[in-house]
């Protein structure tokens, strides 16, 4: 169910029993129907765009569209494509993000970067050892 107070849907790529929601590229698909619905609308001349209240993501691997509260205000009918889409895939829907931002590696587990950011790019590369852990 989704709130009537939420100000973003997200779409995911995932079927309510499980399943990896196919075509890969659906997301994509999906936004660029909804391209031309955007504020002020489509004006010629304006290069092919993602519109801000349908845009494509993956969060976390998963496949998501999140989809603005603004398009049901600018256009219900295109919200509603949207919403029905989800239902006609069985697709989950939820009004906060799907799944949470991964947690940061702790710094021993992290590889160096020091020879990919250089400021000098004639410098010599130092190749730099990930740190050894020990094991039980």
């Amino acid at each position: 169910m989704i709130s009537p107070t939420a100000k973003e849907i997200f779409i995911q790529g995932i079927t309510k029993d499980g399943r990896t929601f196919r075509p890969s590229d659906w997301a994509e698909r999906l936004a660029g129907v909804m391209s031309s619905f955007r504020p002020g609308g489509a004006f010629p001349g304006s290069y092919l765009s993602y519109s801000p209240w349908c845009v494509p993501t993956s969060i976390n691997g998963v496949k998501c569209v999140i989809v603005n509260r603004e398009l049901r205000n600018a256009e219900p009918m295109a919200w509603d494509f949207c919403v029905n889409f989800a239902k006609d895939n069985d697709l989950q829907v939820s009004d906060v993000s799907p799944v949470p931002p991964a947690p940061a590696m702790p710094k021993v587990a992290q590889t160096p970067v020091a020879a990919a950011v250089r400021s000098d790019p004639a410098a010599p590369v130092i190749p730099v050892d990930p740190p050894k852990t020990e094991r039980p």
